[in-house]
């Protein structure tokens, strides 16, 4: 998923907010680390999240936080980091499904034309999580 952050330049390096995963913030002395380090800090938070039953915060626009008070002025940058969290979604379990041939046909041919999901599996599971989530995940690694 891509979540919209927020980085400001301070003296020893950048702090980052992440306005849609409340109480979640990071930093780093480059913009690299602070890039690394926020994305690691998403995938805890909402991990933490998500075992005390809360659920998985989605991302909102990024326009959202750039009309936020909060942020304004020349120190202020915003950005968007890729977190993958399908593995928070829960254990991958093996189920039979019925597909009409010819569209079974057709995935196919589309996943072996589209390396980013690994098989069948990977794109039915990513395609289902945008429409029941409303987000795009990564593909499934299982």
């Amino acid at each position: 998923m891509l979540y919209p952050i927020v980085l400001q330049a301070v003296s020893d390096g950048y702090v980052c907010a992440i306005p849609d995963v409340p109480g979640c913030f990071s930093a780093g002395n480059t913009l690299d680390e602070a890039f690394t380090n926020t994305q690691i800090a998403i995938k805890s938070h909402i991990g933490l999240m998500v075992e005390d039953g809360e659920e998985v915060p989605l991302p909102t626009s990024l326009e959202n936080h750039r009309a936020n008070p909060d942020f304004v002025g020349d120190d202020f940058m915003f950005s968007m980091v890729d977190v993958d969290i399908t593995h928070l979604l829960g254990k991958a379990e093996k189920i039979n499904i019925t597909v009409p041939r010819h569209l079974l046909h057709k995935i196919d041919q589309f996943v072996a034309g589209n390396p980013e999901y690994k098989n069948r599996s990977s794109f039915l599971s990513r395609i289902a999580a945008d429409k029941v989530y409303g987000f795009s995940t990564q593909p499934y690694q299982g």
